[in-house]
């Protein structure tokens, strides 16, 4: 049976990605700090015909992470999904506790979670995949977003590393970057403003969770001879972090 251990998965590209890697003879582990909404998550996925472990907790937090992942064991596919944007200001007026939040979950909770998983997969020598959630901003810095821009360019080098890191175990590595996808991103970026989050797509259709969830499921479907190291995905009507034509 194929396991395949997703965080942040209550939502958004989490959400997606479990239920697009929902198939029988799967058991797909989710994880994120909402009980709630992973069992509601959990029935979806059983109705496809997968298994479903969930685990609720903080990635943020090390102590949570062994707890939660060390009994696992091996798994065969890893996607670091947790992750967040927390404000959108100058440096000079920003939240250090929006800060805080951004490097906490988008840096240490994914070393957190890697550390764990990639030294179980290194142990059972079956090789195996991890798949890191990215975003153009951590190769396009924007105006405003320091520190977001500067976690996400952190994920862009650990993948990197990362893969060299664990070449020789046979275990591939690879990242995904999108530009706009609207989930609940946004809304969390705002701190609950709705109003705002919405402008964030006025005048074009953004990428879903789904977009991201089927390029996932076609980067795991390589032939064990290819990797593919990184997808780049945004609305064909963003050119980039800065340019995004609402016509």
């Amino acid at each position: 049976m194929k396991r395949i251990l997703i965080t942040g998965a209550t939502s958004g590209i989490g959400r997606a990605t479990a239920l697009k890697l929902a198939k029988p003879q799967t058991q797909i582990i989710i994880t994120g700090r909402r009980a709630e909404r992973l069992q509601e998550i959990a029935q979806e996925i059983q109705a496809r015909g997968a298994e479903c472990q969930t685990l609720c907790f903080d990635v943020r937090s090390e102590e949570e992470c062994r707890q939660y992942l060390e009994p696992l064991g091996n798994v065969d596919v890893l996607v670091n999904n947790a992750g967040l944007a927390a404000g959108l200001e100058h440096i000079d007026k920003g939240s250090t506790a929006d800060w805080d939040a951004m490097i906490d979950t988008n840096v240490k909770g994914l070393l957190y979670v890697t550390r764990i998983i990639s030294s179980a997969m290194v142990e059972a020598g079956r090789g195996g995949h991890i798949i890191n959630i990215g975003s153009i901003a951590g190769t396009e810095p924007y105006e405003n977003g320091a520190v977001y821009c500067a976690s996400k360019h952190a994920v862009y080098a650990i993948s990197q590393s990362m893969r060299a890191d664990l070449l020789s175990a046979g275990i591939k590595v690879g990242e995904v970057r999108p530009g706009m996808v609207e989930t609940e991103f946004s809304e969390v970026r705002f701190h609950g403003d709705k109003e705002r989050a919405a402008n964030v797509y006025k005048g074009i259709t953004p990428l879903t969770g789904e977009d991201i969830a089927n390029a996932i499921d076609w980067m795991l479907s390589a032939p064990a001879h290819m990797n593919v190291n990184e997808v780049v995905l945004m609305p064909t009507p963003q050119a980039g972090s800065y340019y995004t034509y609402r016509g």
